[in-house]
Order: structure tokens, then sequence, then C-alpha cells
């Protein structure tokens, strides 16, 4: 009987399993969001969520004990300044698995593992309000420098057809 062994092996040694599993982890908190199999998803998604936990606690024990599993600095900073504070009302279930398909070599169920709350919000803007165009006055001047310059590419398009029937 297999009670109280929680957790998927997915053929592979601890070693491997765990590297792959910190390498998912920081993926998913720096792009938040990746695609992956289902199986794999569900394991990462366990490690996600207790990441999201220890950035919402964000004390030093926190911050040192996420970076075990988090490899890379930038993705510890971005989970702490950026990512917990959007979860700050949320009691949980900070990440999602939306079934995509079949994955054509295996036939390996292929699923979008991502966090709730995508980007940060946006701040509303006031639309302005468009004033009317300006109505253009007429220069003489400038009449008279354009049509010089019309008739030039009128010459070069002559020139063009004639090179073309040739």
């Amino acid at each position: 009987m297999r009670h109280l062994k929680a957790g998927r092996k997915l053929g592979r040694m601890t070693s491997h399993r765990l590297a792959m599993f910190r390498n998912m982890v920081t993926s998913l908190l720096e792009h938040e969001r990746i695609e992956t199999t289902e199986q794999k998803a569900k394991e990462v998604k366990r490690l996600a969520d207790k990441m999201v936990t220890l950035g919402k606690r964000g004390d030093l024990h926190a911050r040192r004990q996420a970076m075990k599993i988090i490899r890379s600095e930038t993705v510890g900073k971005k989970l702490f300044d950026e990512i917990a504070p959007r979860f700050k009302d949320r009691a949980g279930g900070y990440t999602r698995i939306i079934k995509i398909g079949h994955r054509l070599g295996d036939n390996a169920l292929v699923v979008l593992l991502e966090l709730v709350v995508q980007g940060a919000p946006k701040p509303e803007t006031k639309e302005k309000e468009k004033k009317p165009a300006k109505a253009k006055k007429p220069v003489k001047e400038k009449a008279a420098a354009e049509k010089p310059a019309k008739e030039k590419p009128k010459k070069e398009k002559q020139k063009k057809t004639a090179k073309e029937k040739k």
C-alpha cells in the first residue's frame, strides 16, 4: 500500500526531480505562465503556492526559505516586491492549470500553468477630450514650392515605365 507517500516520482532520480521542480518554479515566477505536462504542473503548483505564501510573509526567514527553491536573485526579488503584494487579499490558490491538449509525440496531456492574477494592476487614466483640428491656412509659397517637386516624381515614373516596357 502507498499510504502517506505524497508526491510523484515522474520516473526521475530525486536530485533530477528536485532540480527540475526548482527550475520550473523559477520559470513560472519569472514568466508568470509556463506550458508543461499535467503531472509536472500539479507538482510544481504545490511548490509555487508555497513560494507565494513565503512572499506574502516577507520576513528575512521567509526570503531565505524561498531562495532555497528559487535559484535566481532577480526572480526572488520579483516574488517579494511584485507578485506577493498582488495576492495580499487572497487566502490561497495562487496558480491555475488550464488544459491545452495532447502532445503529438507521446500523447501526454499538456497544460498551461499560470498565476491567477496576471501582471500589475493598471492605473485608471482619464481620457482626454479631443480638440477640434485647426484649419490650415493655405500658403502660396508652399504651393509654389511643391509644384516642381510633384513634377519630378512623374518624370521618374515615366522613366520606370519605359524601362519596364523593355
